[in-house]
Parts: C-alpha cells; sequence; structure tokens
C-alpha cells in the first residue's frame, strides 16, 4: 500500500506554482503529501539528515547529498537570465567590489554561494555571513554589511533599496560557459520505494504531471501561490514564475545535465565541493 509522501520546497512562487496539483491531490495516481516550506539553506541541512521524502535543494549540494537521494529531471529551477545578483550600495561593478569586504550570502551550501566564490576567487571577500535572504538588502542598504548575494524575487525589487548590481552571476556563468545556470533541484530519497511504494523514476514522473498541470491551468494554482508569497505585487509573482519555470522545469535534458555537471566539475577542481558523479534517471 502506498503510503504519503514527506515533501519540502520553498514558499516561493514558482515551487508552489509547480507544485500545485501534486500537492492538492491532483495528479492521477500520485500518493497524498505532507508538505513543509522552508528556506533552501534549511532544506539543504535537512536532506543531508535525509528528512524528506522529496526535497527542493540547491544544485551546490549535491555532492554532500547523493549518498541518499537520486536528482529528479523535473522540477527544479534551471534557466538562462536568471542568476543571483550581487548587490552594493555604490555603482561598482566586478569582483574587485567585494574585496575585503563584508559579504551577507542566503546559505553557505546554496548555488548562488558557490558561483560567487568561483566569480570572487582572486578578489575575496573579508567576511561572508549567512543571512536569510529576505533580510538581505535591507542589511545592505542600512550599511550593516558592504554587499549581499540575493536571489529569486530580489531580481526585480533591489533598486527600491537604492542598490546596484556589481554583478549577475548568470550572466557571468552564461558568458563563460555558454551554458544555462542550475540553481534548484528536486531530491527523492534512494530508498522512496521501500519507504512509501513510490519509485523515484515514478516520483519523476509524478513532479512531471504537476508541471504539466501549472502550465495548462495557470490559474487553478493563483491563490495558493499568492498566500505563500513573501508580500509581492502580483505582476512580480508572474516574473518570477516566468523566469524560473521553464522547459528545463519539465524535463533537464542533456543540456540541463551538462550545466550541473559543468557546476559542480569546475567547483570540485578549485577544491570548492568534493567530486561527483551526476546519475541520470530516465525510466519509469
Amino acid at each position: 500500500m502506498t503510503e504519503s509522501m514527506r515533501l519540502a520546497f520553498s514558499p516561493c512562487p514558482n515551487d508552489t506554482f509547480v507544485f500545485h496539483a501534486l500537492v492538492h491531490g491532483l495528479v492521477p495516481g500520485a500518493p497524498p503529501v505532507t508538505v513543509d516550506y522552508a528556506d533552501v539553506d534549511v532544506t539543504n541541512g535537512a536532506a543531508e539528515h535525509g528528512e524528506y521524502d522529496l526535497v527542493k535543494v540547491s544544485y551546490a549540494a549535491l555532492p554532500w547529498l547523493l549518498d541518499k537521494y537520486t536528482l529528479l529531471p523535473c522540477g527544479g529551477a534551471l534557466g538562462r537570465g536568471c542568476g543571483p545578483l550581487v548587490l552594493t550600495r555604490e555603482a561598482a561593478t566586478g569582483p574587485e567590489t567585494v574585496a575585503g569586504k563584508i559579504v551577507a550570502v542566503p546559505g553557505d551550501r546554496t548555488t548562488a554561494y558557490l558561483l560567487f566564490r568561483l566569480w570572487s576567487a582572486d578578489h575575496p571577500p573579508a567576511e561572508v555571513v549567512v543571512r536569510p535572504f529576505h533580510e538581505i538588502m535591507p542589511a545592505v542598504a542600512a550599511g550593516e554589511i558592504d554587499a549581499g548575494l540575493v536571489i529569486h524575487e530580489a531580481r526585480f525589487t533591489y533598486q527600491r533599496y537604492g542598490l546596484h548590481a556589481a554583478t549577475d552571476l548568470g550572466d557571468w556563468w552564461e558568458t563563460t560557459t555558454g551554458l544555462p545556470i542550475p540553481l534548484g533541484a528536486i531530491l527523492a530519497r534512494t530508498d522512496l520505494a521501500e519507504r512509501t511504494g513510490v519509485t523515484p523514476a515514478a516520483a519523476a514522473e509524478f513532479v512531471r504531471a504537476s508541471v504539466t498541470a501549472a502550465w495548462a491551468d495557470p490559474t487553478a494554482s493563483r491563490h495558493y501561490v499568492l498566500s505563500h508569497a513573501q508580500e509581492m505585487e502580483d505582476h512580480v509573482v508572474d516574473q518570477h514564475i516566468g523566469l524560473y519555470v521553464n522547459e528545463f522545469t519539465r524535463n533537464l535534458g542533456t543540456e540541463g545535465y551538462a550545466a550541473v555537471e559543468a557546476l559542480l566539475g569546475r567547483a570540485a577542481e578549485a577544491g570548492l565541493v568534493p567530486p561527483v558523479v551526476i546519475p541520470r534517471l530516465t525510466a519509469v
């Protein structure tokens, strides 16, 4: 008998949009799920302890998680023009702007921070502090920290704080590699079938069906998405979903896997993460 699955993802619009159908029992054949909502820095840590059956994490955290989890080829966030930003109070560009400074980041195993470390390798900051991502822009604006690494809807709202983008790490990554930027991944426990009666491959199909349902009727999830959004205007919510939910969300494909392998391969060569082989889950 199939048991319920414990699922964790962020309250951000892209995740609630993607998982609305699965969470609300609208995917045929899928088991019921229980949901925890948490920022990715929290889910990265929880996944390291195997706390969830399905979980949204940072691609940068995979080297510490693939002993317990399988990467699903759908449901995550990967694309172009959607990278993290490094924000400062003064208008300046380049990695020199963070050299010797205090920088706030949204998590020490986030993709954003891994990209930041690759970008600033020759001009490292004096100190890096971890802050919840919604606290970073106000802290930079108030002068509590010199620079902040931001993700999600901050791309659309940072000007309100009088801040400037020292770099767009997505643009830097795409220019450097020609590949899309891998941000958030969906993982399933490798022992999912023993725990719930659902194989990781079957879970991937349920997630893909949830993505398809979201696109088929975008209005169906509207109340759910807005109820979890952090006081975002409707047009910002729409921009957020449009940027982070794309064809890579339906299927990583050859280019998506290549992007993940390039990120973690470069990071391993730089000694920032342990080497890891990315398995490909293709069959139900």
